[in-house]
């Protein structure tokens, strides 16, 4: 009786090690599939990392001339309005907020601010995304929840995004902005009035200007339009068109009479920004195809042998009672 005992526990533990080396082979099977799409994914974020606007539509863009720019703020006022966004703080008329500097946020998606240059006279410049060519936020988005339009527009889908917020990591002008107060949070920012391009409008602010400082159209005219303004008027204008090749360029594109750095814009480099942000977004989606696969792996395994250890548990008992 007790060799047959002995045979069918030992039968057990085979058994038992048999499960095991099956589990140990399924973890690496679903480790390896992970490891496998881990390796596919940076090809397929390098292939993608190239957002440019389609050859189907010459893209547009707004020429920002802050030497006209009277700092009404009427700019603001219709972009609160075409977006529905939350009433301001402080009226519209209100040039008191003009003394305190401020940056765009979830409910202000375009501000003017006021800038003492060093010769001390006062300048005013609107504030906004920038919708840059090759859009860096566009490159360091996971899923392309933000996406550069053909006519120019950098827009953001709400039912693609993540939250991750690389996209504000990653853009050189810090423009877009979470909300944070929100139980369901979004990514906010100027989105060049997309809808109401493709209506044929022109976007709000460029509208409600009341002395064309900003002027909209293709992007290529506008900048053929600046070169001739400073050829036109050498003293008034500092040679540089802002955007025309900062990261790579943008659809807004600026003059001025002094450095832009004194006017809060900052100095970059011609590169092209998703060169930059191209090998963080090759990392990313193997990090997140691994890390299922290891955690799916490790709890195959563990139950598998919680079972195994129980099953013995459950022949040990018994052979001690038939003892």
């Amino acid at each position: 009786m007790e060799d047959k005992t002995r045979q069918a526990v030992t039968a057990s533990k085979k058994e038992g090690e048999g499960d095991c080396d099956h589990s140990r082979r399924t973890f690496l099977k679903l480790f390896s599939a992970g490891g496998a799409m881990a390796l596919v994914s940076p090809e397929a974020a390098r292939a993608a990392k190239a957002v440019v606007a389609s050859p189907k539509a010459e893209p547009m863009g707004v020429l920002v001339d802050t030497t006209l720019c009277i700092g009404c703020r009427q700019c603001e006022g219709a972009c609160n309005d075409v977006n529905k966004l939350p009433p301001p703080k402080r009226s519209f008329d209100d040039d008191s907020v003009l003394n305190e500097h401020r940056d765009t946020s979830p409910r202000e998606w375009s501000v003017v601010n006021r800038y003492k240059l060093k010769n001390g006279v006062q300048i005013t410049r609107k504030q906004q995304c920038m919708n840059c060519v090759e859009p860096a936020c566009s490159s360091a988005c996971i899923i392309r929840a933000l996406e550069k339009q053909p006519d120019g527009a950098v827009t953001w889908r709400e039912d693609l995004c993540l939250g991750c917020r690389y996209c504000m990591v990653a853009c050189p002008y810090d423009m877009p902005k979470f909300e944070y107060s929100k139980a369901v949070p979004r990514i906010r920012k100027c989105q060049f009035c997309f809808a109401r391009q493709e209506k044929g409008q022109l976007p709000g602010c460029v509208e409600a200007c009341p002395v064309e400082a900003l002027k909209f159209g293709p992007r290529s005219g506008l900048i053929e339009e600046a070169r001739k303004r400073i050829q036109g008027n050498p003293k008034g204008y500092i040679d540089h068109i802002y955007g025309e090749h900062e990261a790579g360029g943008a659809s807004w594109l600026y003059l001025a009479n002094a450095p832009f750095d004194e006017l809060g814009l900052p100095k970059l480099a011609a590169q092209d920004y998703p060169e930059l942000t191209a090998g963080a977004a090759g990392t990313v989606p193997a990090v997140l195809l691994i890390w299922p696969a290891l955690l799916a792996g490790f709890h195959y395994f563990t139950d598998r042998k919680d079972d195994g250890q129980k099953e013995h548990g459950r022949h040990d008992d018994s052979h001690g009672g038939n003892r």
